[in-house]
């Protein structure tokens, strides 16, 4: 019998690997073999020249040594079963289950091969191969796949993960020499596109189950991983904790689940998507784009010392202008990472927005004198006894015009409605005195505005207990009601 140790010499120089559906032998292997047994049985050589050699075969799978047979056809039939049986399991694939088998032959006096024994322990044994093409990202295996066109399909999907298709044909159509025309307004277009690691592909032979489909492939690319990790939402879950959990930002979990927002209800059962993404290749897309842009106006402020402070006057409405602008922008894995300005034409200028505001402060302490609270007019009934009961004040009627005015400087104390007086105006001149005006159609101040002399307050009318449109005016000095002749300037 041979030696594992011959054995080895005999595979160095000439071990013959089964293929699929023939075993062959080379005639100088079967040579060297039986001038191995010669030297061994050299001794006693003469003595059996007319004795026939039985011939037995060592079965190797891989280095591991599995016995001998007598007849390599029963080999050749396990062999033939384990490919028929995977090409059933693994429909398309090229399955080879030969090239992990060897034969080493061997001529022997006799035959004492236990040759069940050796094609159980091969049954076991030996691993049944397809041809692939392996998806290699800086020179590492990350993937198989089936053949070279499966490889092609990914690499091609994996780009339109995040470009069109209509972009992707026109940037592989494009002659790299080709100088492009000039942009239209609001045109955008993909002058370049690149992955960030260099991926080949290469023929190998690995294990079906190890072979993906081209959707695999590009999930594998995307993420570093064949599967998504789901998580079913359970009661009390919010996105913050559920992110938390798994290692995320909240900001990162919405991205792997655009069908929900921060608003979102969640819903007990349904899952989430957290996988953690580690993507072997980025794609990474560079467009030109030119819009016209709006461009906003100035907003300009000028004082005035002549207009009350608090007031304020649009002189001029402002205008938006627009402008032609081009951008070169960066994409990777379809989020923007970059954007240049490269050039800008103005078409319409903007118009700023001017508004005048007041700078005039008014005292709110009055001067102690009284105005005339009207535009003209006359006195249609002064302070007294009058009808049985006690007028607090003066009427006036039949001004020039309607406009109540402020009798002196000061702060309003009250401005609303009342029974007998109707609309009416308190003004407080921190001074100990006040003044009121009643019988108003409209009010034209709030409380707690600070009033100049001879602005307006409101507008005459019949309000409250009055006969006729009039304004009911009262002086009060430290509380009590004082006759307003006596201190109208």
């Amino acid at each position: 019998m041979i030696s594992k140790r011959d054995k080895f010499d005999f595979k160095k120089s000439s071990l013959n690997l089964l293929k699929r559906r023939s075993v062959k032998f080379k005639t100088a292997t079967i040579f060297a073999l039986f001038l191995s047994t010669a030297t061994l049985n050299i001794g006693f050589a003469n003595d059996t020249d007319k004795e026939k050699f039985e011939k037995i075969f060592h079965v190797y799978v891989a280095d591991s040594y599995m016995g001998a047979v007598a007849d390599e056809a029963a080999v050749q039939q396990i062999i033939e079963q384990k490919e028929k049986e995977a090409s059933v399991q693994f429909k398309g694939l090229n399955i080879d289950a030969s090239s992990s088998v060897s034969l080493i032959p061997e001529q022997v006096f006799k035959v004492e091969a236990d040759e069940q024994a050796t094609l159980a322990k091969l049954q076991d044994s030996i691993t049944v191969q397809a041809q692939a093409y392996s998806v290699q990202v800086d020179g590492k295996d990350v993937a198989y796949l089936k053949d070279e066109n499966d490889f092609k399909a990914a690499i091609n999907g994996l780009k339109l993960q995040y470009v069109t298709p209509t972009e992707l044909n026109e940037l592989e159509a494009r002659p790299t020499t080709a100088s492009l025309p000039p942009l239209k307004d609001d045109e955008t277009r993909i002058v370049d596109l690149t992955l960030s690691s260099e991926v080949k592909g290469k023929q190998v032979e690995v294990a079906p189950a190890e072979i993906l489909t081209v959707d695999e492939a590009i999930q594998v690319l995307q993420t570093g991983s064949v599967e998504k990790e789901l998580y079913a939402i359970q009661s009390g879950d919010v996105l913050g904790s559920i992110a938390s959990m798994h290692n995320l930002t909240t900001d990162q979990l919405l991205q792997l689940n655009p069908s929900i927002t921060e608003d979102s209800v969640l819903q007990i059962g349904h899952q989430l998507n957290v996988t953690v993404e580690k993507p072997y290749v980025s794609v990474k897309a560079v467009y030109e784009k030119k819009q016209v842009e709006t461009v906003d106006f100035t907003k300009v402020v000028k004082e005035d010392d002549t207009m009350l402070k608090g007031k304020s006057v649009v002189k001029q409405e402002g205008a938006t202008g627009k402008k032609e602008v081009s951008y070169v922008i960066s994409e990777e894995n379809g989020v923007r990472t970059e954007r240049v300005q490269t050039n800008e034409n103005t078409l319409v200028d903007p118009e700023d927005r001017v508004v005048v505001i007041g700078t005039k402060v008014v005292p709110s302490v009055g001067t102690g004198t009284f105005a005339w609270p009207a535009n003209g007019g006359r006195i249609s009934s002064q302070m007294g006894t009058r009808w049985g009961r006690y007028h607090y004040g003066i009427d006036i009627a039949r001004p020039s015009d309607y406009t109540i005015k402020a009798s002196d400087n000061g702060i309003v104390k009250t401005a609303g409605r009342h029974a007998t007086y109707g609309n009416y105006v308190v003004i407080n001149h921190n001074n100990g005195y006040e003044t009121l005006y009643a019988h108003l159609s409209k009010i034209g101040v709030s409380v707690g505005q600070v009033v100049e002399k001879g602005s307006s307050l409101g507008v005459m009318g019949s309000t409250g207990r009055s006969t006729g449109t009039h304004l009911h005016f009262e002086v009060h000095k430290n509380g009590s009601e004082v006759d307003p002749l006596a201190y109208l300037n």
